[in-house]
């Protein structure tokens, strides 16, 4: 029986997992916790775009009759309505798509039942994950966008209706969310989930990620998902960190608050043992934004090849113009963005030297007042089309009060170390 005294809302994910899994809570009592929350805060916030209440409850009860099913066991989640599931409408943020019932769950969701989750429902996404806003608002003010394209992911952690949520990334949409929202976001390295059944926007860059309150969430996750124990059960920190702090080539684009944080950022973290030195990243890295442009216009171009010429009229002003773009990419200019990236990627142990990780900003500042724009991935887009591990961490408040965050960046593959150094960080910056 569960012991209903245990503050179910002050438990992170790994908490939660590991008592469900122990049997001290039961999979029913936090579902209804949570969705007691859900009731009390969407009127206010709009993060979910499908809710069904029944559904969640008789998952709970199959999980507490029967044995312990994985490692997240019980653990509330919210799925991206980028992402298909076959018990609830997939809409993928577009009225092209109302009510569509996809014929099977993505492959990272049905990883997830089988791990145990209990979804909880489908969270807002903007059109197809890309930059027409949705009605979501941050819930640290709700004049302010939270986001996107993971908009309502970030929104619902950072409003405890969810412990995890799923987000996808193809420029900033979950390190930049997490950042607006003050919450941990965690894009792998590119592949490291599966994206069978996911919309695509563009295949070079699509990667699947999540939201969470802790690094460690986080690596729970992903780590479940990916059967990776070293994300599972992240390896402990022999020693401080070496940390290479990056202005990068989009430096100006920073608000003066965000290039103060990511400098006091750089003297905390020397304070505290680790060894922090400034890299400059070569000059071809200056082109990097550019081919980032081309390659996700290009791409879009093929993946909404259908939706644009049955449904243009239902598109998205901004979405059409980012079609129009796609069209004017030649063949020769898209290999050419794709060389750079790989020629790029080639330097990165180069750039990285012998620092475990790198460390950016992970928004231009605090998030934007209004809802008629997500913000400016112009701090992420780099580092998506370089394929690299990316964990947005927590790091302090703006002049407006609003959350500001910063992005801990490992090399291709060396996900476990850079979640372990991005914990570090983000237990030292508060």
């Amino acid at each position: 029986m569960a012991e209903r005294s245990i503050d179910i809302a002050g438990l992170c994910a790994t908490e939660l997992a590991a008592r469900l899994r122990a049997r001290e809570l039961r999979a029913l009592d936090v579902a209804e916790r949570y969705l007691d929350r859900i009731r009390e805060r969407e009127p206010s916030i709009h993060a979910w775009a499908c809710i069904e209440p029944d559904r969640v409850r008789e998952r709970a009860r199959a999980l507490d009759a029967g044995p312990i099913a994985g490692p997240l066991h019980g653990v509330p989640l919210g799925v991206k309505d980028i992402i298909d599931t076959a018990d609830l409408p997939t809409a993928y943020g577009s009225p092209i798509y109302a009510g569509h019932r996809p014929a099977a769950d993505a492959a990272c969701v049905a990883a997830a039942r089988r791990a145990g989750a209990v979804v909880l429902g489908k969270t807002v996404t903007t059109e197809f994950a890309f930059l027409a806003p949705a009605a979501t608002v941050n819930p640290h003010d709700f004049a302010h966008t939270p986001g996107g394209s993971s908009s309502g992911s970030a929104a619902a952690v950072a409003d405890g209706m969810v412990p995890l949520a799923f987000g996808t990334q193809t420029g900033g949409s979950i390190i930049r969310p997490a950042s607006f929202c003050g919450v941990v976001g965690y894009k792998p390295t590119f592949g490291t989930l599966p994206r069978e059944g996911v919309k695509m926007f563009a295949d070079s860059l699509d990667t699947v990620g999540v939201l969470a309150r802790t690094v460690a969430d986080a690596g729970l996750l992903v780590g479940a998902l990916a059967s990776r124990g070293d994300l599972v059960s992240l390896p402990g920190i022999e020693a401080p960190p070496r940390i290479g702090a990056c202005r990068t080539h989009d430096w100006t684009a920073l608000s003066p608050e965000m290039q103060e944080r990511l400098e006091q950022a750089a003297e905390t973290l020397a304070r505290a043992g680790a060894r922090v030195e400034w890299i400059e990243l070569p000059g071809d890295f200056a082109g990097l934004g550019d081919a980032h442009a081309a390659i996700q216009a290009f791409e879009a171009v093929r993946n909404l090849a259908r939706e644009r010429r049955e449904h243009a009229e239902r598109l998205s002003a901004l979405l059409r113009r980012q079609l129009e773009e796609g069209d004017a990419v030649t063949p020769e200019r898209y290999a050419r963005a794709q060389s750079l990236a790989a020629a790029c990627r080639a330097q990165l142990p180069s750039v990285f030297g012998d620092c475990d990780v790198l460390l950016a900003a992970s928004a231009t500042g605090e998030a934007p007042r209004g809802l008629a724009s997500t913000g400016s991935p112009i701090m992420n887009r780099v580092w998506t089309l370089l394929h690299v591990p990316c964990v947005g961490v927590p790091a302090g408040t703006g002049p407006s009060g609003l959350p500001l965050g910063l992005q801990v960046i490992g090399r291709e593959g060396d996900d476990a170390r850079t979640l372990a150094c991005a914990a570090w960080i983000h237990c030292r910056l508060g």
